[in-house]
């Protein structure tokens, strides 16, 4: 697992309930319209774009993960009119991504005891999928990131402009451009991205001040930290939206150089080569160990914490 792709898995579960449009950060890439490919659904099964090029929704999905369905089927749709192929990406339901990241205490003490916080995993487990900590849209997006490869310069351009980009807000722009931004208008209405991505900013910290005032929340926290304590685990935050990621973070950031199936880059820009498989074998077992310290000591916090943060999210941290 590469540095930047263990951050993206570590970060993942602070976009709970965050602006739907965050999805189409990664509609870049997909998997190849009209063909069939298979994209993963939120609850673990396949969904397939077919030869419409269209996903269908499941009967399940809560109101704003059908809208990030209807978003990328909407890019899809923009994008043929342009003369060009997409195929939309299954969106993750975030709420389902917390289910090893805490929320399921069986489910995640299952993934810890073979992957630990997932830092050396994906040298150890080569190919394995959840080892490297891949999202579903990361999964699906070879496929369009094939296609885009057989474009020429020229074409490329011309892909990137009829796909889109985020609001500048250095030239005063407020939406999406692009199939993003017409597919984001004819989902979401006439909000600007911009609003609502304040909106939804407001009511995260909102949310988060009220988890980290709750009393039997903050009580179990302190709880929570003096057992790391004990365990001869540093301890910088007894925050609720913060401590349930704390010494997975530390983990991260504490990582040896070359903690990556693909080589990564220093603070200098010298190329690091990847860890051997002998050499993330003691260093996995050293993760997993803490990963579970970490796990037992947090189990009535984060048991009492995520019925209340699943009901009302924040971007601001969990208890992963």
């Amino acid at each position: 697992m590469t540095r930047s792709r263990t951050v993206r898995r570590l970060a993942a579960p602070t976009a709970v309930g965050l602006l739907p449009l965050l999805a189409a950060c990664g509609t870049g890439t997909g998997t190849d319209a009209g063909t069939g490919s298979a994209s993963h659904a939120s609850d673990g099964e396949k969904t397939t774009a077919g030869s419409s090029g269209q996903l269908d929704i499941p009967a399940d999905a809560n109101a704003d993960l059908k809208k990030r369905y209807l978003l990328e089927n909407a890019i899809a749709a923009c994008m043929r009119k342009q003369g060009f192929t997409y195929t939309p990406v299954a969106p993750e339901d975030p709420t389902a991504s917390w289910a090893t990241d805490g929320a399921d205490y069986a489910l995640t003490k299952k993934y810890r005891q073979k992957y630990g916080f997932g830092v050396y995993a994906g040298i150890v487990h080569p190919g394995d999928a959840a080892a490297s900590g891949g999202s579903a849209a990361e999964e699906g997006s070879a496929p369009n990131a094939d296609y885009v490869a057989t474009l020429t310069p020229a074409q490329k351009t011309a892909y990137d402009k009829a796909l889109g980009a985020p609001p500048d807000p250095k030239s005063g722009g407020k939406n999406w451009t692009g199939c993003q931004g017409e597919a984001d208008k004819e989902v979401y209405g006439s909000a600007s991205a911009q609003e609502r991505s304040t909106s939804t900013e407001n009511r995260n910290q909102a949310n988060a001040q009220v988890l980290n005032g709750d009393p039997k929340l903050v009580a179990l926290a302190q709880s929570y930290a003096s057992c790391l304590k004990k365990e001869g685990i540093p301890v910088t935050t007894t925050q609720p939206t913060g401590i349930g990621e704390m010494v997975k973070l530390q983990a991260l950031g504490s990582a040896s150089a070359g903690a990556g199936v693909v080589p990564g880059v220093d603070e200098d820009g010298n190329t690091q080569e990847s860890l051997s498989k002998e050499e993330a074998l003691p260093l996995l077992t050293k993760d997993i160990e803490l990963a579970m310290r970490d796990l037992e000591c947090g189990k009535e916090f984060r048991a009492a914490y995520f019925p209340k943060f699943l009901k009302a999210p924040t971007s601001g941290g969990g208890a992963g």
